[in-house]
């Protein structure tokens, strides 16, 4: 099979890639990514010189660039590549509408005229909003975004959507609980806390810290991910999470705790 993966010297994006070249020895896969400053080529340097791996250095919201790429022939699309942080969406927003929409629809339209097998759109569950009651939203509950990222990742999800329904291009959704593990950037609350924890520095833990996460490990969300691949569904939507619920101040006090750091590292601050 031969892939292409977009975003893939990012944080999930590289796992998956490590992943897929272990259980897959016989799959080509080609990641074009634009290395801003989640993408970091030292997360695949293991497997930069395998004969099934080749790096493009492009930008998913260039024409120009997604065209050059389609120029190879490829059975799969799986879209890593986003804009994520929902803190820096708040300030920058336009840069998460070109990337996470634009973008998207660059890819949509390239993989419809090169007649592809499968187009994998890697959303979020931050799309659904907050859930006000029970723990987990079903794919059929409706899109509330509360942030602009998670509202340019709605609106991705619903141009390939679009895709499926007018062009009959096969589009897989999927939408995961928040990652955790390897080549995560540092800005992200697991690695941040732990870095700073082990510097023996605060912890800024917004509000009182009682808002609730599903935490997963990234290569659950990988293997899960190699699953739909080979099972799902064109026109699905796969919700993928661990049911490990925890507040945010549960995982900073594991943090802590796993590291020998005390509670009073903790330092509540405004949401």
């Amino acid at each position: 099979m031969r892939i292409l993966i977009t975003g893939g010297a990012g944080f999930i994006g590289s796992n998956f890639i490590h992943l897929a070249l272990r259980q897959n020895a016989d799959w080509q896969i080609t990641n074009l990514d634009f290395l801003t400053y989640a993408g970091n080529p030292a997360n695949l340097e293991d497997v930069s010189l395998l004969p099934n791996y080749s790096f493009v250095k492009g930008d998913i919201a260039s024409a120009e660039d997604v065209k050059r790429v389609f120029r190879d022939s490829f059975d799969c699309v799986i879209n890593f590549a986003a804009e994520t942080h929902v803190d820096r969406s708040l300030y920058d927003p336009h840069l998460f509408v070109r990337t996470n929409v634009a973008g998207t629809q660059v890819l949509l339209e390239h993989a419809l005229q090169s007649g592809i097998r499968l187009f994998i759109q890697v959303s979020t569950d931050e799309v659904y909003g907050s859930i006000e009651s029970g723990k987990w939203a079903g794919e059929d509950f409706p899109l509330r975004p509360s942030s602009p990222y998670a509202a340019s990742k709605a609106a991705a999800d619903l141009l390939c959507r679009s895709y499926h329904i007018t062009h009959n291009l096969p589009v897989i959704i999927t939408r995961c609980c928040n990652n955790f593990g390897p080549y995560q950037f540092p800005e992200k609350l697991v690695p941040f806390f732990i870095t700073r924890a082990l510097d023996n520095q605060a912890l800024p833990l917004y509000g009182d810290g009682l808002n609730v996460r599903d935490w997963l490990y990234v290569e659950d969300h990988c293997q899960a991910l190699l699953e739909i691949i080979a099972q799902g569904q064109a026109g699905e939507i796969y919700n993928i999470g661990s049911r490990r619920e925890l507040t945010n101040l549960e995982m900073t006090e594991t943090i802590l705790h796993l590291l020998d750091r005390p509670k009073s590292l903790i330092k509540f601050v405004k949401d």
